[in-house]
């Protein structure tokens, strides 16, 4: 028997055109991917490169003036801030004492982090092996005295109180040797209104000659600060504030510096703010027809009461402050009055002006609010109505 052969399927051959596309299709499909791939990897190696560059340049930087003076260093350097120190020579000393590679970097770095007001005088113990950071922290926790302080002078404070303040906060250690510069005023006198203050004709009648000169403000001292140099940060802060249109105005009004100063203290410690200008207008109406002033707070100022209710014998001290006594200003500011205060004594109410008031009293002595009047007859008839608020303001706050 013959074999049967098997059937064989015929096999299928790809023509010249299917092949080409085949190829081509799998250029088409490489070539997609490359296109996307290709930018990533231009620029995963351009930031390799630029990371490079940057790590090599900030080793190189760091490693002059930015690292450690000797890393694996243990020797133990004494290191000294004096008082009033500043920042600048605490990086030189530094830098010279071979603690930090280059003074200036230390020094713009302790300024920019905010530790170059914390610095404190004192003696510290510091190695080379450590780093910027540690050493400013250090330099800024130590037990020493820091090289500056902040001191806060509030409205309306007198000489005396900001001389107890200074004391209480041990800014200075001799109150009286504060009081005795401000009483004369003598090492002062290059300032022009201190000047002018001492060549006055009531000076020998002031208490203290810089009275009303020390500019309530925040200031920032050295801890090493004399009582001379404080009261002349103060005084060249008054010049700051009383501006060139002030000296117009107060030439204009027919006033000096001093009288302006004078007024505007009695009217800080008559009023608060909102009335400042209302209390200027009934001051400046009086002045204008030579009525006494009448005002509590000068008597205040010589007796050193505190109390609402004034009585005979407070009234009647014999003393040129007495403004119920004495026609005019007193002979010189009663406080150091604030801006604002100084502004009302230039720039008085012009309503309570034009319509002449004269009188003013406690409304109620909690708030500060006051009662205007225009006659003596208005103005008693207040006073009767808030005297009996006053006494018991009095009782209440226990005030002598």
């Amino acid at each position: 028997m013959k074999k049967r052969q098997r059937r064989q399927e015929p096999q299928e051959e790809y023509s010249y055109e299917q092949l080409r596309e085949e190829r081509e299709y799998g250029l088409f499909w490489y070539s997609w991917l490359w296109n996307i791939l290709r930018p990533i990897l231009v620029i995963l190696c351009v930031t390799v490169i630029v990371v490079g560059i940057f790590a090599t340049g900030w080793h190189f930087i760091s490693a002059r003036y930015v690292d450690p003076v000797d890393a694996s260093s243990t020797a133990a350097v004494t290191f000294e801030v004096k008082s009033g120190s500043s920042l600048t020579r605490v990086a030189n000393n530094l830098e010279a004492a071979g603690l930090v590679r280059n003074r200036s970097v230390f020094k713009y770095y302790a300024d920019f982090l905010g530790y170059g007001q914390k610095i404190q005088a004192g003696t510290y113990t510091l190695s080379p092996s450590m780093t910027l950071r540690e050493i400013a922290e250090q330099l800024t926790r130590g037990d020493g005295t820091p090289l500056v302080r902040k001191i806060t002078i509030i409205e309306g404070w007198t000489v005396q109180s900001i001389a107890a303040y200074l004391k209480r906060e041990g800014v200075i250690s001799d109150e009286e040797q504060f009081l005795s510069l401000c009483r004369t005023g003598e090492q002062f006198s290059a300032y022009y209104y201190i000047a002018d203050v001492r060549a006055s004709a009531n000076f020998s009648q002031r208490i203290y000659a810089l009275e009303g000169y020390l500019s309530p403000n925040t200031y920032e001292i050295y801890t090493s600060a004399t009582p001379e140099e404080i009261i002349k940060k103060l005084l060249s802060q008054t010049e700051a504030v009383f501006r060139d249109e002030w000296h117009d105005r107060a030439d204009a009004l027919g006033m000096t510096m001093d009288q302006v100063i004078t007024l505007a203290s009695l009217i800080e410690k008559e009023a608060k703010q909102a009335d400042f200008a209302r209390v200027s207008a009934v001051f400046h109406n009086r002045l204008k027809i030579n009525m006494a002033l009448g005002s509590d707070v000068t008597i205040k100022y010589v007796t050193g009461t505190e109390r609402m209710s004034l009585n005979n014998s407070d009234l009647s001290v014999d003393s040129p402050y007495n403004t119920y006594r004495n026609k005019g200003l007193p002979p010189g500011p009663i406080c150091n009055p604030s801006a604002a205060a100084i502004e009302a004594a230039l720039y008085p109410d012009e309503t309570f002006t034009a319509q002449n008031y004269l009188y003013f009293c406690s409304k109620d002595p909690a708030t500060g609010e006051l009662y205007f009047s225009r006659t003596l007859e208005e103005h008693e008839a207040a006073v009767k109505i808030y005297a009996p608020l006053w006494q018991a303001y009095d009782e209440k706050t226990g005030a002598k």
